[in-house]
């Protein structure tokens, strides 16, 4: 399995619907500004799946192309291009969970898995984590807790410290976390975070259920 959702199997219009059924942070509700004809005009210009558009808007010489081809503003070509690639979280480097023993994590790195991506995509499965703690040497309790945490930082807008506080939590995976209600894990995180367990500031319902939203899009 991949760390990322499938670009390639996604539509323009599951894109659209995506969107649409997003709970958009304010800097992001310019988008839903006649947002289907806009996806009609980049469809027009043979851009039909997620692939294609992240492909067509990577660099600004391109996204001014299709600007000038579509007649779309070239400042909501720059907004939705933020929108997307948040949609592929960057990976984050095993090091960055300092709660796990840094030895067994270091055998990984020699073995040349360094990040998120790379556990995740080498030991989603219980067989592929065995044959990986035989080749490395990397005890299986640090291994399991890696994938569920690799696992989980695939969902939008969630960091090491999220992740951890989810598995705590009892949703340590993305597919429990999908499944979930989300006042259920605001509830949980409230209660494992008491006391300022793992971060100061407050937990908002809101947030939550974009991370519940974000985490339906992850293909298990």
């Amino acid at each position: 399995m991949t760390y990322h959702i499938d670009a390639e199997k996604i539509s323009l219009g599951d894109l659209r619907k995506r969107i649409e059924a997003t709970d958009l942070v304010p800097s992001r509700v310019p988008l839903l500004d006649q947002l289907g004809k806009k996806m009609k005009a980049l469809e027009q210009q043979g851009i039909t799946t997620l692939a294609r558009l992240r492909d067509e808007l990577k660099n600004s010489k391109r996204l001014a192309a299709v600007a000038n081809a579509t007649g779309i503003d070239s400042q909501y070509l720059i907004l939705l291009r933020r929108e997307i690639e948040s949609y592929f979280p960057k990976p984050f480097a095993l090091k960055t969970f300092t709660w796990l023993p840094h030895r067994e994590i270091a055998k990984l790195e020699q073995y040349g898995i360094r990040d998120t991506a790379d556990l995740y995509e080498a030991a989603s499965s219980a067989k592929s984590r065995t044959q990986l703690a035989k080749a490395t040497g990397a005890d299986a309790p640090t291994l399991e807790a890696l994938a569920r945490l690799a696992d989980l930082t695939r969902v939008q807008w969630v960091s090491p410290t999220a992740a951890r506080m989810l598995v705590t939590a009892a949703y340590d995976s993305a597919a429990k976390l999908a499944a979930a209600n989300a006042e259920d894990v605001y509830e949980a995180l409230i209660r494992v975070n008491d006391g300022d367990r793992f971060f100061k500031g407050k937990i908002g319902l809101r947030d939550v259920k974009r991370l519940v939203q974000a985490a339906s899009y992850i293909p298990r």
